[in-house]
């Protein structure tokens, strides 16, 4: 399984994020040996992160093998031919380390941050994949002919975030390049339930995000039914992670608390390569 962990929402000492804190951070990742960096959107929270199509970008120009992707990118909040435009764009920019993980959006406070109406999500996604996977292809949708670079014709792999729905897992198979959960809202069995519906559709890359590590913790029992997590001693830990890699899941992405580097190198630990 590979361990991939998240970007930095500010500077390991608390204090804000500035652009050299951004790239020396994607610098200090793939120096540890993660195998990827994942970037969160919010909007409307009461707090800011970077873009998440900037933020993979600036991460894949300052690294040269880390994979860089985006948990979860919410489509819904953007117009589909704009937003596919500029995923053009980090593609190119990434190189083909570009893995884009888009969902509908869960929190309402972000629709209402840009007025959009947050009952309609779903629709709205839906119609904005297809739109934007035509422009990739380098169809005329409408208006728009985006006209591809060569080394982005298709867009890049696309990930479909569900945390347990019962319609987009298999879809996430059948469709598109891969499944991406998240713990924070998910528990040890209903992860379970959803690897085995990707796995019977046919699926293939299945992610688990939103892992928080805080090795630090004090030790407590992982009940099953609740949110799954790190916080626990870096031997729990680390057979924690065993537990998810012998569900089928590829990849484990980690929030850290802290994102200082001794804390960052020893989550690197628990799944030796």
């Amino acid at each position: 399984m590979r361990l991939g962990v998240t970007q930095a929402s500010s500077r390991a000492d608390g204090s804000a994020l500035t652009g050299d804190a951004l790239r020396a951070g994607a610098r200090l990742v793939e120096q540890i040996g993660f195998d990827s960096l994942w970037c969160f959107d919010a909007i409307g929270r009461g707090f800011i992160l970077p873009d998440p199509l900037i933020g993979v970008s600036v991460a894949a120009s300052v690294t040269s093998g880390l994979e860089v992707g985006t948990c979860i990118l919410q489509v819904p909040l953007r117009r589909p031919v704009e937003l596919a435009h500029r995923i053009l764009t980090a593609h190119l920019v990434c190189g083909g380390r570009l893995l884009l993980g888009v969902g509908a959006g869960s929190t309402k406070t972000d629709f209402d941050a840009v007025g959009l109406d947050y009952d309609r999500r779903m629709e709205l996604f839906d119609e904005a994949l297809g739109i934007m996977r035509r422009l990739w292809r380098g169809e005329r949708v409408g208006a728009a002919d985006l006209t591809p670079w060569p080394a982005t014709v298709g867009g890049p792999p696309v990930l479909i975030g569900s945390w347990s729905g019962q319609r987009w897992i298999p879809r996430a198979a059948r469709e598109f390049d891969g499944w991406i959960a998240s713990a924070a809202k998910t528990s040890f069995r209903t992860l379970a339930a959803g690897i085995d519906r990707f796995r019977a559709a046919g699926g293939k890359r299945a992610i688990v995000t939103n892992v928080v590590a805080d090795l630090a913790a004090p030790p407590t029992r992982l009940d099953d039914d609740a949110p799954f997590d790190l916080r626990c001693a870096p031997d729990a830990a680390a057979a924690r992670l065993r537990r998810l890699a012998e569900l089928g899941f590829d990849d484990a992405v980690l929030v850290p608390q802290p994102a200082t580097e001794v804390h960052l190198t020893a989550m690197r630990a628990l799944l030796p390569r």
